[in-house]
This record gives C-alpha cells, structure tokens and sequence, in this order.
C-alpha cells in the first residue's frame, strides 16, 4: 500500500485499507512497539485482568486482532495450558507472528473478525481477547454482538484499546506522543506515514470510555469493568472488560 494512493481522513483510513496498511508495515511493526515503554507489560496486564482459572487448563481462547503475536503471548502467558486460536486481518502481520516459536496449544488463522466463522473459528471460547481491534473494524456494534455470540455463557471479553475522548489530558498527551514519537518513528522506518497518521486519527475519533462501555452494554454485555495502565498510557490505554451472561439470568 503506497502512502501517496491512501488518504487517511479524520477518524482514519476507510476501514477496508487498514489491513493492507498493516501488511505494509509489518516487517517493523515488532521493532517500533517495543521501543514503546509499557506496551508488552499493559498487553499482559489485560490478559491477567481475564482471570482465567487453572492456567487455562482445558479452556478455549480467542485472541481476535493478533498482529504479529505480541496479545497472543500475553494470553499464553496467563493461561498456558489452554487451546489458543489467534486471528489477525493482515496476512503480513500474521507471518510475523508464524514465524515465532509458538507451543503446540496456539492455532494461527488469516481472518477478519466479520469473518471468523467463514475461515472455520468456531465458539465457543471461554475468554476473548481483542486488542487495538474493535476502532479498526466497519461496524462494531455488529462485531460486539458477534463476539459475544462466541463466548460460553458466563465468560468474559477484554478489550484492550486507546481511549482518550473523555479526557483532555489524555487527549493532549497522545497527540504529543503521535507527534514527536510515534509518526517520525514509524517514517523513520517505513518511509510511509500511512499507518501512523491512521493510528494518530482513529484514537482521537474513537469513542471515550463512558460511550465505550455503553457500547458494550447495548450489545449484550454484563459485569462491565474498566481498568486502565501505568505510564504515559495512564488514562490514554484501557481494558473494558465484560461478560455473556449466564444462560438462566
């Protein structure tokens, strides 16, 4: 995808290109986001906040949204024992992510989330994990009864995603982190400001936390939570937690 036949508007690029913005950064995605302090530990943190019992032992997990492998291992490391199937849009971002040594336990599949069911992912899952997904997808009301549609009665779904409408200083913070780090970074290495300006653009346009979770509630979800990071992400990264709710309630 060339920068120059991509034009990311407001609330970022159309949603159809983001994977191929992915697939074209993909080579140093890992790079540039361990340079970002914070962003394997708040990853892992989001899986903890899961609580899943027993080190996942007999439990089906999803990480929809996987990139190159950095969510699936948070989820790995909170539940070891568990069957992993982790799903990302870019075919790119999903070779990064093949390419690690991974246990037996963790199924890799090439599938947009409107299209799980379509590639053969199948509920139901006793926990879901989606990070930096559900502001990069078409229709999330949509998505959001979709993956509640894949979760056991009674089990839980963490998002893991920016969040700064809420807050003027979260607001503020993270256009001076976009701008003095992220953007020049990623040009630094890409020579495309694409996926950056993109990422800038759809936090900034993305719902605020309150209207996140009342997202969430309209679409089925339950025992709704949110927690946020330490850091300069403090206020800007959250996890909104929340749960399908028991068969007999």
């Amino acid at each position: 995808m060339k920068g120059s036949a991509v034009s990311v508007g407001k609330g970022g690029l159309p949603r159809d290109q983001v994977p191929g913005a992915f697939d074209h950064d993909a080579k140093s995605y890992d790079r540039l986001v361990g340079a970002n302090p914070g962003y394997h530990e708040h990853l892992a943190k989001s899986a903890e906040r899961l609580r899943i019992p027993g080190q996942g032992k007999g439990l089906r997990l999803l990480d929809i949204g996987c990139g190159t492998g950095a969510s699936t291992a948070a989820l790995l490391a909170a539940a070891p024992h568990a069957e992993i199937i982790a799903a990302d849009a870019s075919s790119e971002m999903l070779e990064m992510a093949r390419a690690k040594q991974w246990p037996a336990n963790v199924t890799f599949v090439h599938s947009r989330v409107e299209d799980l069911r379509e590639n053969g992912v199948h509920g139901p899952f006793d926990a879901i994990l989606a990070a930096y997904l559900i502001r990069n997808v078409d229709d999330p009301d949509t998505e959001l009864k979709s993956l509640l549609s894949l979760l056991k009665p009674g089990s839980s779904i963490a998002f893991h995603e920016y969040s700064v409408k809420d807050s003027l200083r979260a607001r503020m913070v993270w256009t001076l982190v976009c701008w003095a780090i992220i953007i020049p970074l990623g040009y630094a290495a890409t020579r495309d400001l694409v996926l950056y300006k993109h990422l800038w653009r759809s936090v900034a346009s993305f719902d605020g936390v309150k209207a996140f979770s009342r997202r969430m509630q309209r679409a089925g979800f339950t025992s709704l939570d949110t927690e946020t990071m330490t850091g300069w992400q403090n206020g800007v990264v959250h996890t909104f937690l929340g749960a399908r709710p028991e068969e007999n309630a």
